[in-house]
């Protein structure tokens, strides 16, 4: 019997994964890898390791969840090390979960390696922090991808009324319907927004305005997925620390203020 590695690839720069992480690569026979991984990770696998793409597009999946659930088990059971690498953290928004349940039903041998979120992640190299002492003392990670009247459990008066700062993962899509939820359960509409495209990559991309103007900004400035939503009075604080865009080529920074 082998064993799967289930790791967190971290949010994109390529030095974010573990130290862990980068060993589960190096010493695998197999690898399973998403599409928003950082596609250098991938040449730190052994020359003669079977790399598998089975990333998701939105709308479109290279390999459903069942196929790769099977991939997992079927290479396990033929005795080999597989690598299951992930975006971000695999328990974060990563169905990671999901998937070690597969293998606990099947008595595979597994290791969950987590990896450092885009939610935190993308906001630090955007220079804007989740929490301040003076600004926010909590901090909430939310999926975008609800639908309007359809799946949406999310409980946005708590959010809007309870939470100072919040996190919102791939929901460019649906900014209208979440600007729309903040702002009907009491949110500020000058409340500080930003929107942080490709998170530290190097074509990493952040825009920022406010709950009454933000949507104007991202359509202006074609602002897509993969994406990260901050909401709160910490995007302020872009204005005195952001670093990022200053240490990588100006052919790929570009930014609006409003």
């Amino acid at each position: 019997m082998g064993k799967v590695f289930i790791v967190g690839a971290g949010p994109g720069d390529v030095d974010l994964i573990t130290v862990k992480g980068l060993r589960c690569i190096e010493c695998a026979d197999v690898i399973l890898y998403d599409r928003l991984i950082n596609k250098e990770l991938l040449s730190y696998a052994k020359r003669e390791a079977k790399l598998i793409f089975c990333g998701k597009l939105p709308q479109q999946h290279a390999m459903i969840q069942e196929q790769i659930n099977r991939s997992l088990v079927s290479y396990a059971q033929q005795g080999l090390i597989v690598t299951r690498l992930k975006g971000g953290d695999p328990f974060v928004f990563g169905r990671g979960a999901e998937e070690a349940e597969v293998l606990a039903q099947h008595h595979i041998p597994f290791e969950i390696v987590p990896g450092i979120t885009s939610g935190i992640a993308a906001p630090a190299y955007a220079g804007i922090p989740v929490t301040h002492r003076d600004l926010s003392s909590s901090f909430a990670m939310v999926t975008g991808h609800m639908q309007e009247g359809k799946d949406d459990a999310i409980r946005w008066e708590s959010l809007a009324k309870g939470i100072e700062t919040i996190a919102i993962y791939m929901g460019v899509g649906n900014l209208p319907y979440i600007r729309q939820q903040l702002l009907k359960y009491g949110r500020d509409e000058e409340t500080p927004v930003a929107l942080i495209h490709w998170g530290t990559f190097s074509q990493q991309k952040t825009v920022t305005g406010t709950l009454a103007n933000i949507e104007d900004i991202v359509q202006r400035e074609n602002i897509q997925n993969p994406s990260i939503i901050v909401v709160g009075k910490v995007v302020t604080l872009r204005e005195s620390i952001q670093w990022f865009e200053q240490n990588i080529p100006q052919s790929n920074l570009a930014e609006i203020s409003v």
